[in-house]
């Protein structure tokens, strides 16, 4: 157990490493993961929430409530930054249809699983990420069409009905499921070690759907790789600008900052995958680009990790050799 456990974390913390070789794995050998579509992609996301909601304590969901004000605006952030980007960015890239189709709806899905752990890296707010993210979940169900009808329904016909039903599904039922168990098995030493596995589990899981996606529509992507990846980029970063931005405006401490900035452009870009593949077939560019967006986003979450731990190193340098100047001056 202590072997998996020790697996689980190190595979949670190279996962934008793990995810990346699972894509090259799965374009130069498509068979690996041709096995990954349809209902097997869509339980692996039920599999990946539910590893989330087993993490969930009651006292995750208090933090919605003690801090009401904070977490209403990461959240009317979360919602409205990333889809209007997206909005705007295919309108000023003039966009092909289905890489359009894509974008928003990367833009549109809840905060990623991964946001939290980035969180922690970067000395972010973690109880406010953790509360950020089960709560922009909690509401994807509704969210997600709705937003997708008003600002992709010009493009393409949404079944906003059967997205609901399919968000509903994928994520607020298994992420329901984990935190029951967890509530009631939660002081069980087996169940306890079970929870360790889970994020090994879960980015295993998001491995398979990249892998999955690539494997079906590689090719694909040589036809649009650069637009998808500067689309991608574009958005992805100016999520991350933007909603520190949000934090800097709501005079929030450095480490909520951080946080809004890492929940507001880190997006839930797998069920984006699931979503595309179910509902936009003929669209297989959506499902690249939401494909791409799982990839790129795990990178750049642990790069925005890293630029807001260098900031510190810099910062402490900078203390060090002013107080040494005040010293020597006295």
């Amino acid at each position: 157990m202590k072997a998996l456990q020790s697996l689980a974390a190190f595979l949670s913390r190279e996962t934008p490493a793990f995810v990346t070789a699972a894509a090259v794995v799965a374009y130069f050998f498509p068979v690996a993961f041709r096995w990954v579509h349809g209902d097997f992609q869509t339980a692996i996301l039920g599999v990946i929430m539910l590893a989330m909601g087993m993490t969930l304590t009651a006292a995750d969901f208090k933090v919605i409530v003690s801090r009401p004000w904070e977490i209403a605006i990461g959240t009317v952030a979360q919602f409205a930054i990333m889809p209007l980007l997206a909005f705007g960015l295919v309108h000023f890239l003039h966009l092909p249809k289905g890489i359009a189709v894509g974008l928003i709806l990367v833009g549109c899905c809840p905060g990623g699983v991964s946001s939290n752990i980035m969180s922690f890296l970067c000395k972010g707010d973690v109880a406010f990420s953790v509360g950020m993210t089960a709560l922009s979940t909690l509401l994807a169900p509704i969210m997600t069409p709705f937003l997708m009808l008003h600002l992709a329904g010009e493009l393409i016909e949404i079944d906003a009905a059967g997205m609901f039903k399919s968000v509903l599904l994928v994520t607020l039922f298994p992420v329901l499921l984990g935190f029951a168990l967890n509530s009631i098995l939660g002081k069980t030493a087996g169940y306890r070690d079970a929870v360790k596995l889970m994020p090994g589990a879960a980015v295993i899981g998001l491995a398979c759907i990249v892998g999955g996606v690539t494997a079906a529509h590689g090719a694909d992507f040589i036809k649009s790789g650069i637009w998808i990846f500067v689309a991608v980029f574009m958005h992805n970063s100016l999520g991350y600008v933007l909603g520190y931005a949000c934090g800097v405006a709501a005079r929030f401490a450095r480490p909520k900052k951080r946080t809004i900035s890492i929940e507001v452009g880190m997006q839930n870009a797998g069920l984006a995958t699931v979503l595309a593949g179910k509902h936009f077939q003929a669209l297989p560019e959506a499902a690249i680009a939401s494909a791409v967006s799982c990839v790129w986003h795990s990178i750049s979450g642990a790069l925005m990790a890293g630029v807001f731990n260098f900031c510190d190193r810099l910062s402490e340098k900078f203390s060090k050799r002013m107080s040494g100047g005040a010293e020597i001056v006295q």
